[in-house]
């Protein structure tokens, strides 16, 4: 018997074992609920996305905004950018809509550039609309101005060493 066929034997009966270990119990994520990992679970329905208009603080500088407003439908691929309609620099003015970052008509190396660059040119690749929803993990995040804040208002925490 050839080596290479020795081996893989051996691979296998090690596998084997290994497996005999395993616990029978199907794997699950959170996220999906309790539908074992090799399932296609039925999607939730979709809530009512939140369609305010009103500008959410950001938590971090440079972080994209959310959207405001419902995004249904809207075009956003190679040929055309429903976004623009409002959001672009010439259009704003007319649609009272926040015009997009002068950051977005920048190509890698910082040129200005005519139009979208091609980098920023999908939207939601960044931007995100907002659901009225529990949150599916916890989250503990603290803008740096609320970290500042507390440390101001406890000396004792603030003196000790990180």
């Amino acid at each position: 018997m050839k080596l290479i066929h020795k081996l893989a034997i051996a691979l296998m009966l090690c596998i084997g074992a290994a497996s005999a270990t395993v616990s029978a119990e199907p794997l699950y994520d959170k996220m999906r609920g309790t539908a074992p990992l090799l399932e296609a679970p039925k999607p939730p329905v979709l809530g009512n996305a939140i369609n305010d208009d009103v500008r959410r603080t950001r938590n971090y500088p440079q972080q994209p905004p959310v959207i405001p407003h419902r995004i249904d439908g809207y075009q956003i691929d190679k040929n055309f950018n429903k976004c623009m309609d409002c959001h672009s620099r010439s259009k704003a003015e007319i649609s009272q809509a926040i015009p997009v970052s002068i950051t977005h008509y920048q190509d890698r190396d910082g040129n200005t550039l005519g139009q979208i660059s091609t980098r920023r040119y999908f939207c939601v690749q960044c931007h995100v609309g907002q659901d009225n929803v529990r949150p599916l993990v916890g989250n503990t995040f603290q803008d740096v101005d609320s970290v500042i804040l507390k440390a101001l208002k406890d000396p004792a925490n603030s003196s000790k060493k990180h």
